[in-house]
């Protein structure tokens, strides 16, 4: 069997078994970011993914400034089955004063970070 052949036999496989070995990352689907009185952040991220249970589902979402530095994490301590998709808010993000935007990226146990990202601007009012 060729390479072309191999390669039509594995998609034609992902496909038969509803698409787990090409699919299934975490996606952030949209973020919304407020100052907070003190100067700090909220944001709310709304992700998607095709959680299963306790062995595949996303655990978290990152905060990242434009450096691709992590400044604030997220934890998602549980599956959301029969909830999709879902938002969930953090507070008390420092984003420094020179930053214009932020980076939000989920996770997940089987594909790690390789789904959908947003990309926020920093309001400074």
């Amino acid at each position: 069997m060729g390479p072309h052949h191999r390669l039509a036999a594995f998609l034609i496989l992902a496909w038969l078994s509803g698409g787990s070995a090409v699919a299934g990352q975490a996606h952030v689907l949209k973020g919304e970011i407020t100052r907070q009185d003190d100067g700090r952040y909220h944001i709310q991220a709304s992700l998607r993914h095709d959680d299963s249970g306790w062995d595949h589902y996303a655990n978290r979402w990152e905060v990242l400034g434009p450096s691709g530095e992590v400044i604030a994490t997220r934890i998602l301590a549980h599956p959301h089955v029969h909830e999709q998709p879902f938002t969930r808010g953090l507070s008390d993000i420092p984003i420094p004063p020179t930053w214009t935007w932020v980076r939000v990226r989920a996770h997940d146990l089987v594909h790690g970070y390789a789904g959908r990202e947003v990309t926020l601007s920093v309001p400074r009012q």
